[in-house]
C-alpha cells in the first residue's frame, strides 16, 4: 500500500496511539503528495502527475535523515484537470472540491496534533487552488504552518538537459516528463508513439503569454491535437535519472527547511 514511500515514513500504517504519543508534533512534517489523472499525450499513462509527486516524496523521505521525523499521506490523486477534459481518460475534480477534500483532510492533520503540512504538488494545473487552500487554512489556524509547494520549482539541471524552446513551451508530456517517467515507470511509456507538438499561433509581439507572468486562459485541445506540448522524441532515461536526483536531492532540503521553519512574526516597536 505504501507504493514508493519508504513504509516507516508511510502515514497510514501508523496506529492511533503512536499517533496520540508522537513527541514534538508541532515540528513533525506531514507530506500530502498531489497529483491528477489526465490525459498525456498516446505514449505516456494518465498516472503521470500522480506517479511523479508520489515517487519524488517517497525518494527524498529515503533520503533524509533519519532524525527528522516525516510522514507521506496516500497521494491525492484526484486533481483540478479541467483543461485537459476533452481527452478520453481525464478525471477531473472543480476546484471547490479539490480545495474542500485538501482543506477536510488538513484539518483532520490539525486536530491530530500535527502544526506543519506540506503539499507536493506535480500537477501545474492547481498550483493556486493549493494556495489558496493554505492561506485560509493558516488564516483560520495561526498556529497551522503550511506549505503549497510545486515539485519542479527546486533547483533542477534544465539549461543542461533541455533546449531554450523546451524550457519555454514544453509543459505537458514533452522531453522532461517522458524521462522521468522512462526513469520512474518505464513499462508504461510507449516511445514508439512520442510525438513533437507545440502550440501554433501564440501571440506574438505581446505581454501575453501561455504560461508567463500575464498568461491567458487556454484549454489543451486549442493548443495540441496529440495532447503533448512539447518534444517527447527525444527523451531518455538518463535525462529522467538527472531529474530525479536532482529534484530528491533538493526536496531533501525543502523537508529539513520545513522541520526547521517558525512563523515570522513582526515584533512592535519598543
Amino acid at each position: 500500500m505504501h507504493n514508493f514511500i519508504p513504509p516507516e515514513r508511510f502515514f497510514p500504517y501508523l496506529t492511533w496511539q503512536d499517533i496520540e504519543t508522537m513527541p514534538n508534533k508541532e515540528n513533525v512534517v506531514i507530506i500530502q503528495p498531489v497529483g491528477s489523472i489526465e490525459q498525456h499525450g498516446f505514449h505516456l499513462p494518465i498516472i503521470v502527475d500522480s506517479a511523479i509527486a508520489t515517487f519524488i516524496t517517497g525518494k527524498a523521505l529515503a533520503k533524509l535523515d533519519s532524525n527528522i521525523p516525516a510522514y507521506a499521506l496516500p497521494t491525492q490523486y484526484y486533481g483540478k484537470s479541467n483543461e485537459h477534459w476533452h481527452f478520453p481518460g481525464t478525471i477531473t475534480l472543480t476546484a471547490q472540491t479539490l480545495m474542500a477534500v485538501l482543506t477536510e483532510m488538513a484539518e483532520s492533520i490539525y486536530r491530530s496534533g500535527f502544526r506543519k503540512l506540506v503539499f507536493l504538488n506535480a500537477h501545474g494545473g492547481q498550483p493556486q487552488v493549493i494556495e489558496i487552500v493554505a492561506r485560509d487554512l493558516h488564516q483560520k489556524y495561526e498556529d497551522f504552518l503550511l506549505f503549497p509547494l510545486f515539485a519542479w520549482r527546486v533547483p533542477l539541471p534544465n539549461e543542461e538537459l533541455f533546449t531554450p524552446k523546451e524550457m519555454e513551451l514544453g509543459i505537458h508530456a514533452g522531453d522532461g516528463e517522458t524521462s522521468m517517467m522512462l526513469s520512474i515507470l518505464p513499462d508504461t511509456v510507449k516511445m514508439d508513439k512520442a510525438v513533437t507538438e507545440y502550440p501554433q499561433d501564440l501571440p506574438e509581439d505581446s505581454m501575453l503569454s501561455m504560461e508567463g507572468k500575464l498568461p491567458f486562459a487556454w484549454l489543451t485541445q486549442e493548443l495540441s491535437c496529440s495532447g503533448v506540448l512539447g518534444d517527447a522524441k527525444v527523451a531518455t532515461k538518463e535525462k529522467g535519472d538527472r531529474l530525479i536526483e536532482a529534484l530528491t536531492d533538493s526536496w531533501v532540503q525543502v523537508i529539513r527547511d520545513v522541520y526547521k521553519f517558525r512563523q515570522p512574526k513582526q515584533k512592535p516597536n519598543s
